[in-house]
């Protein structure tokens, strides 16, 4: 069995540990990011050059967030990590069909960590929140834009027996099918 395994890795090119890579890259990244964003926007760091990199994001807010150093009292920015994140584990958990009670689990725990993120993302600086709200952004859009058969063919991505040709039709049908029209 464990020769046949081997052998279907090489045929398809698609051992598992190459899902995990991005994980042991983006994870750790993410990580790094996050607390020099909280270390910059605290005065934590120092500059040689005579101004801080607390000061420039002191200033250097937009629209209800003229301070990227200050917590935001609107909890708009928290708010919005929240949803898009939640968004994302809904797009991914309406493609599954017949999931294990494991991936269900897997699923209800991320959906957690999204809803908490909201809270913690409120009591960080807005520097860190507004990081946190584009990488979930760009998740959102990686995974929506991966999805468009067209896209797909212009990156030579092959199709495989699930994919759709109305991939954005069928996910609103799913997601109104469990949500909406619920009888």
């Amino acid at each position: 069995m464990q020769r046949l395994v081997s052998e279907l890795y090489i045929r398809d090119n698609c051992h598992p540990f190459k899902a995990t890579v991005l994980v042991w890259i983006q994870l750790p990244m993410w990580i790094f990011m996050s607390v020099a964003l909280r270390n910059f926007s605290t005065g934590a760091t120092h500059s040689e050059a005579g101004f801080s990199v607390q000061e420039q994001l002191a200033t250097g807010g937009v629209l209800w967030f003229p301070d990227l150093t200050a917590l935001d009292s609107t909890w708009i920015l928290p708010i919005c990590i929240g949803a898009i994140n939640l968004i994302i584990v809904e797009i991914v958990a309406l493609q599954k069909v017949g999931m294990s009670r494991f991936q269900t689990g897997v699923t209800y725990f991320v959906r957690g960590i999204s809803v908490l993120m909201i809270p913690i993302a409120a009591t960080v600086p807005s520097s860190l929140v507004l990081y946190w709200l584009c990488s979930s952004f760009m998740g959102l859009s990686q995974n929506l834009l991966l999805r468009s058969p067209r896209f797909r063919q212009f990156c030579r991505i092959p199709l495989t027996k699930g994919d759709s040709d109305t991939p954005y039709k069928d996910l609103f049908a799913a997601f109104y099918a469990k949500y909406i029209s619920r009888k």
